[in-house]
C-alpha cells in the first residue's frame, strides 16, 4: 500500500510540531519537506540495522522520541526506544500486540469478552480445532494485519479449501506463522480509538466499519460520529483489553464486534489505525492522533481537547471483479463535503481481487472521504461519489494469473 495516500497525513501532522528524523525502508520522496534527516535502511524489521540507525540518529540529534504507525515495525521500534533510554511500552507488549495468539490468553486470563481461539500449525490441527470450537470459524495469520490471510469456513469443506489461503499469509509472519481457527463472532464490526498516556487510556472515538461479504473480510468502509452513542459501550472493554496486554503510552485501535449488542474483541492494534481512520477522527473532533502519538513518545500528555462535533467517512474502491484497470476519473463538479478523493492504481494496472489470489494491495483502487453532521449522511455522501466516478474494468480470462503486484 503506498505509503503518502494513507500516512501521508500522520507524517504532516507531527511535523507541523516536530523536527522529524526518518528511518525509512527506501529512499525519501514525498516526505522530504517533512524531515530534518534521514538513514535508509532496507529492512527496518532487522533489529540490528534499526538500531545502528538510531544510535546514530541520535548522535546527530537530540531525540526526544521514537514512534511508529506501521504494523510490522512495532516490536523493532519499542526496543530500540528503549535502547536509546526513550519513552515506550515494554517490546514484550508490543509482542503480545502483534501475537494475536498471546493476546487471546491475555484476553481470557483478565476477563475481557473475546472469542474462543486455537493456534494450529496443520490441517488436520485446524480440522479438529474447528469441531471443538463449532462451525462457522475464521481462519487467520496469528501475526499479520490488514484482513491479509482472514477467511471464513462454514463447514469441514470449506475449511479444508480455506486453510492454505490463512496457511500463506501466516507464512509471512515475524512473531508467529500459526494459523488461529476462532470463532466466528456474528455482529457488526466497531474499533475504538485510543490514547494511553502513564497507564491511563481515553477513548476519543468509535470507528463504525462495513466488510466485505463471507468468506472474506475485506474493508470496505469506516465512518466517526462526534456523538456516537457507542463510544460509552465500548470503551470500558477497550480499556480493560488494554490494560489486559499491558500497553502504558501510545495510540492503539481496538477492534471488536457487537454480538447481541454486547462488544467483544477481535483484536488490540498497538498502533495509530490505518485506512485514514485517523484523519476521519481528526474531522469529526478535531483530535490529533498522530500529534498525540508523538507527544507520548516525547513523554509529554497529549491535547484530546476535542473542538469539533461532525461526522466523516470513508470509501475504500474496491472493483467487481479481478481485470485490468482501463478507465478510472471523477465524473462532474466535486462537492464541497468531498474532502478527499485518492487513487491508488492507474490505468493499464491488474488488480487482482482475493478470490483470485490477491489482496487489498492488488485490488483497492483508492478511496473518497466525505463530511457531514452524521455518520449516516457522510456514508451516504460516500456511496454517492464512488458512484460518480468513472472506472472501468477489463475483466480477467478465465484461468489468467496475476503478473503484477506482492503475490507475483
Amino acid at each position: 500500500m503506498e505509503a503518502e495516500g494513507y500516512r501521508g497525513y500522520c507524517l504532516e501532522s507531527v511535523a507541523a510540531d516536530y523536527d522529524v528524523v526518518l528511518i525509512t525502508g527506501e529512499e525519501p520522496s514525498w516526505e522530504v519537506p517533512y524531515i530534518r534527516d534521514c538513514i535508509v535502511v532496507p529492512d527496518p524489521t532487522d533489529q540490528a540495522a534499526l538500531s545502528a540507525a538510531g544510535r546514530f540518529l541520535a548522535e546527530r540529534h537530540d531525540v526526544a522520541g521514537v514512534v511508529t504507525w506501521t504494523e510490522w515495525y512495532l516490536v523493532p521500534v519499542a526496543r530500540l526506544a528503549r535502547q536509546l533510554g526513550l519513552p515506550t511500552t515494554a517490546p514484550e507488549v508490543m509482542q503480545a500486540c502483534r501475537n494475536k495468539a498471546t493476546a487471546r490468553s491475555l484476553f481470557a486470563r483478565h476477563g475481557v469478552p473475546s472469542a474462543a481461539s486455537v493456534s494450529v500449525r496443520t490441517l488436520h490441527e485446524a480440522q479438529a480445532a474447528a469441531e471443538r470450537i463449532g462451525y462457522p470459524v475464521v481462519l487467520k495469520p496469528a501475526a499479520h494485519a490488514a484482513s491479509i490471510g482472514v477467511i471464513r469456513a462454514d463447514t469441514p469443506d470449506q475449511l479444508t479449501t480455506a486453510y492454505p489461503f490463512a496457511d500463506r499469509a501466516a507464512g509471512l509472519g515475524l512473531e508467529s506463522t500459526d494459523v488461529l481457527v476462532e470463532e466466528y463472532l456474528e455482529g457488526p464490526e466497531v474499533s475504538a480509538e485510543c490514547v494511553t498516556y502513564r497507564g491511563e487510556t481515553t477513548v476519543v472515538a468509535v470507528t463504525r466499519k462495513t466488510v466485505s461479504t463471507p468468506p472474506y473480510f475485506e474493508e470496505l468502509a469506516h465512518s466517526v460520529d462526534a456523538a456516537d452513542p457507542l463510544l460509552a459501550q465500548v470503551a470500558p472493554v477497550a480499556r480493560a483489553a488494554i490494560r489486559a496486554l499491558g500497553i502504558t503510552d501510545g495510540v492503539s485501535h481496538v477492534e471488536m464486534r457487537l454480538v447481541g449488542g454486547r462488544p467483544r474483541l477481535v483484536e488490540v492494534n498497538g498502533r495509530l489505525a490505518g485506512d485514514m481512520i485517523g484523519h476521519l477522527v481528526r474531522l469529526a473532533t478535531g483530535i490529533d492522533l498522530p500529534r498525540a502519538a508523538a507527544d507520548i513518545a516525547c513523554d509529554r500528555a497529549p491535547d484530546l481537547t476535542p473542538t469539533r462535533s461532525s461526522a466523516a467517512a470513508i470509501r475504500l474502491i474496491y472493483p467487481d471483479t479481478s481485470g485490468t484497470l482501463t478507465r478510472l476519473r471523477l465524473d462532474g463538479p466535486r462537492p464541497r463535503w468531498l474532502e478527499r478523493v485518492h487513487f491508488q492504481h492507474h490505468l493499464g494496472d491488474e488488480l487482482v481481487l482475493p478470490g483470485d489470489g490477491g489482496d487489498m494491495f492488488t485490488a483497492r483502487i483508492g478511496y473518497v472521504i466525505t463530511t457531514a453532521p452524521t455518520a449516516d449522511l457522510a456514508q451516504s455522501r460516500a456511496e454517492q461519489a464512488v458512484r460518480s466516478l468513472g472506472i472501468q474494468i477489463s475483466p480477467r480470462a478465465a484461468g489468467e494469473t496475476s503478473r503484477s503486484g506482492p503475490n507475483a
